[in-house]
This record gives structure tokens, C-alpha cells and sequence, in this order.
């Protein structure tokens, strides 16, 4: 299959209207793994124009005529996994196992979506005067803007662009540009499915200007944002001008509370596969490991000799089990905050360090960090690297009011056999998803939510649907 590797605008590959060009490099290898068209707001509005004029046929057609490009879409991203999967593994430099497993969730969505739009239902709500009917129905925001984040590059456009377009919206995709090749191998496969002229359209290029458009634009209705809680802010505030509706998912930092009572082999063992997945680079990536003191030690020595047999390497090779973090700036923030921390304590019980044997590229060694305390960087920040740090504990209480001490609530794990203390544990915690002795608690059909300044809206499941639906009421008088 051969993609078409440039912006998509109003049914039309095309480069960018100021002739701007981007590299895309490969984080293992820093070398070039293609160039890009990059723009700006010119291409930004362009697009919104395309939509725009793309919305009243697409939101007519109904939730089942919707359904079959998006579940023909699904299709060809299993048939074509594989080869997707390579794609996004040069530029943003996972293993490539990781890379087909998030792809195969991109399918997942849109089949989901496809099917959850036509269960958009409304209601007939009794009245209380005896001449007057009362209808709620739910229609289609409008067009919406997708600013998406690189460490899921297939997942993170899917997840928004799916229900989106099962709602009758239509959209402009800006992906980060550290990884859009992903994102426009995406919009090929939609194109192909038969996803009409600019009901999705796809931008490259300056995130200022190109989100200030989306912002200032009328004829954009919505934004959808993954990213830093700095730029989610930043759209907020903007948002306010035109009372712009906004999905935010701004990231997490979620603890992970391990009692005395656990079978250590196998928390160890999960803890290591979901610390060091995509290089800790995940949002939902249990980050604050807060261990019961009476079986700290032993959970430090158990994660550190797993962690050892780690291969860090090129996502492309099959032994690699750790690929390297997205580009130099983020490595070197990895660095700053483990030093820091150690300034302050902390003793580093494994890694610490740029691999050796990896001259280029911008790999960091799977570390684990023993002694964290509250306040140091690593309790904090959204770590964003393959740093597992373990604090302890010796009551529930006081475990949960240090894994509540963030402005974060995105995720958080409970492990623990004792019934009582999870379901208080878990009620207690102060995130929008819960994972009790469970190191996956998202999936497609139900809700990816976070709370406190981890964002605003909902995706996936049910509920993703409706952050793309606006409700109205349809009253009818005179029929006494």
C-alpha cells in the first residue's frame, strides 16, 4: 500500500500554503525518517472552511450510514496492521509489538463508535400540562478540532476522530508534529474507507499559530486536546473569548498502593510490564508506587531484578522490550528530575543513566528509585520515562492521602486481597479510574475519564460519544 505522506485539505493531499517543511525524526537512530509539509494558520482555516462545508451532508446521513465507512476503516486497520505498526515505530520509537497492540485498539474504536452511534437515543419526557409534548434528541456539535499528543500517535487520533465522526461531526486533525506520519497513515485508511470529501481533514505545522485558529475560528465548534496541562490551560483560557467547548485530557500521575497482603511475584511482575510500557511514556502509567514498609524491600529487590533483564533498544528489533523516549528535551527532563531527587535522598536501586551501549538515539535506562519522599520531583511530576520510584507507608490512611496529593486524577492501583480495604481504598481515591488488582482498568467501552487537573470531558465508551453531541429540547404546545 502506498500512503500519501502530506496535509489533507477539503478531499485533497496538498503541501503546506507557505511552502514550510518538517523533519520527522527516528528517536532511536535521530536520524530523518521523512519530511513533512509544515504550516500554519492559513492551512488551519482552510481546513476549518472544508469542514465546515463538509458537516450538513455528513450530519444528515444517519447513525447507520455513518456506521459503514467507520466499520470498513476498523477492517483495513487489522488487515494492515503490521505495516502500520512500523510506521509508528520510526518516529516515535516503541517496540514494535506495542506499536500493532495500539493499533488494534484503533480498530477497536472505531468499530465500537460505528456501532455505539446508532444508541444515541432520545427521550419522550411526559408533561405536565395535559396540551404540551416534550422531545429530547441529541445532534452533532459540529466541526471539531483533534490536537493530539505523540506517544499514542494512532490511539490518541483514533480515540477522538472515531466517535467525532460516529456523532456526525467532522474534523481537523493537528497530530504532534513529532508524529504525524502515523496520523496521516490513519487519514489514508479513512479516505479509503469512504470517509467523504473533508468530513476529516489533517493539518501539519506551527502549534501556536494553527491553535489559536481553532480558537479564534467560529466555524470550530469543538476542541479536543491531549498534552500538557501548561497548554490545556493555555486553550482554556482562549476557549472563553467564544465559549468554545473543549475535551482536555492533560495527564497524570497515578500512585499505585501495594498492602502487605499481595502475592509480590506477581505484583512485580505487572508492575514492570506497565512501568516500563512505551518507556513510561503513558498518562495513565502507575507512577507513585506507595509500598505497605513490611514488604517495601522485598518489592524494591523483586522489580529491580526484573527491571535488569530489560532490553533497551531500536523498537524494530524483536528482542527490544524498552524503545527510547520521544527526543533529547524529554530525556534530559528524565535526567534533571531523578538527580534532583536524588539530591534530596533518594538512592537509585537500578539504571540512573543513558544506556551505554546506545550512543545515539534517546534512550534512558529502566531505573528504580527507593526513598521517594513527598515534595521531591519524582512524587510530583508526570514523570514521563521508565522511572519506577517506591515510597512507603504503614497505614491505609496515610496512603491515600499521599496518593491525593497531587494536582493529578487521572489513575490510580489498588493491590490488595483484602475486600474491605479495596473498596474503600478505591472509593477514596481522588482519580476518575480506579484499577483494583488490575493494571489495565481503560478500555474501548468504557469511560477515559480524568478528574482535578487531569482534564475536562470523557472519551471512549458511552460517554465518549456524547462529548461530540449537543442535547435539545423540542417542545409542542396547542394539541389540548
Amino acid at each position: 500500500m502506498t500512503y500519501e505522506y502530506r496535509q489533507f485539505i477539503g478531499g485533497a493531499w496538498q503541501d503546506a500554503s507557505n511552502g514550510g517543511r518538517w523533519e520527522v525524526l527516528n528517536p532511536a537512530t535521530e536520524e530523518v525518517a521523512r519530511t513533512v509539509p509544515f504550516g500554519n494558520a492559513e492551512d488551519c482555516r482552510r481546513a476549518i472552511e472544508a469542514a465546515a462545508a463538509a458537516f450538513p451532508p455528513w450530519s444528515r446521513k444517519t447513525a447507520y450510514e455513518r456506521a459503514a465507512p467507520l466499520k470498513k476503516a476498523a477492517e483495513l486497520i487489522r488487515e494492515r496492521a503490521a505495516d502500520l505498526a512500523r510506521t509508528t515505530v520510526l518516529e516515535s520509537g516503541k517496540p514494535l509489538l506495542q506499536a500493532r497492540g495500539e493499533w488494534g485498539v484503533a480498530a477497536d474504536l472505531f468499530e465500537w463508535f460505528a456501532e455505539e452511534s446508532k444508541r444515541a437515543y432520545g427521550r419522550f419526557v411526559p408533561s405536565r400540562n395535559v396540551g404540551k409534548r416534550q422531545l429530547v434528541i441529541h445532534q452533532p456539535v459540529g466541526v471539531v478540532g483533534l490536537i493530539t499528543a505523540w506517544n499514542f500517535p494512532a490511539y490518541n487520533v483514533a480515540r477522538a476522530a472515531s466517535a467525532a465522526l460516529a456523532a456526525g461531526c467532522t474534523v481537523v486533525i493537528r497530530p504532534s508534529e513529532y508524529t504525524p506520519l502515523t496520523a496521516m497513515e490513519l487519514v489514508n485508511v479513512l479516505v479509503e474507507a469512504g470517509i467523504g470529501d473533508a468530513v476529516v481533514n489533517l493539518i501539519n505545522g506551527e502549534p501556536e499559530s494553527m491553535g489559536q485558529e481553532l480558537l479564534r475560528n467560529p466555524a470550530c465548534a469543538k476542541i479536543h486536546f491531549t498534552g500538557s496541562q501548561k497548554v490545556g490551560k493555555l486553550l482554556m483560557d482562549g476557549a472563553s473569548a467564544t465559549v468554545k467547548r473543549l475535551s482536555l485530557e492533560l495527564g497524570g500521575n497515578a500512585p499505585v498502593l501495594i498492602f502487605p497482603d499481595v502475592d509480590l511475584d506477581r505484583i512485580a511482575t505487572g508492575a514492570v510490564a506497565a512501568k516500563f510500557r512505551n518507556a513510561g511514556q503513558v498518562c495513565i502509567s502507575p507512577q507513585r508506587f506507595l509500598v505497605h514498609g513490611a514488604v517495601a524491600r522485598e518489592f524494591t529487590e523483586r522489580v529491580a531484578s526484573l527491571a535488569r533483564e530489560l532490553r533497551v533498544g531500536n523498537g524494530l528489533q524483536p528482542d527490544t522490550n524498552v524503545g527510547p523516549l520521544i527526543n533529547a528535551r524529554q530525556r534530559d527532563r528524565v535526567e534533571q528530575l531523578v538527580q534532583e531527587t536524588r539530591d534530596r535522598g533518594a538512592q537509585v536501586a537500578l539504571g540512573g543513566k543513558r544506556p551505554d551501549a546506545h550512543k545515539r538515539g534517546y534512550f534512558y535506562e529502566p531505573t528504580v528509585v527507593t526513598e521517594v519522599q513527598p515534595e521531591t520531583p519524582l512524587f510530583e511530576a508526570e514523570i514521563f520515562g521508565p522511572v519506577l520510584p517506591v515510597t512507603t507507608f504503614e497505614q491505609p490512611d496515610e496512603a491515600i492521602a499521599m496518593a491525593n496529593r497531587t494536582r493529578y486524577g487521572l489513575a490510580a492501583y489498588v493491590w490488595t486481597n483484602n475486600l474491605r480495604a479495596a473498596i474503600r481504598t478505591a472509593e477514596r481515591l481522588e482519580f476518575g479510574m480506579v484499577g483494583v488488582n488490575e493494571w489495565t482498568p481503560q478500555s474501548t467501552e468504557v469511560p477515559f475519564t480524568g478528574w482535578k487537573e487531569s482534564g475536562l470531558g470523557k472519551e471512549a465508551g458511552a460517554e465518549g460519544l456524547y462529548e461530540y453531541l449537543e442535547t435539545k429540547l423540542i417542545a409542542f404546545g396547542g394539541l389540548d
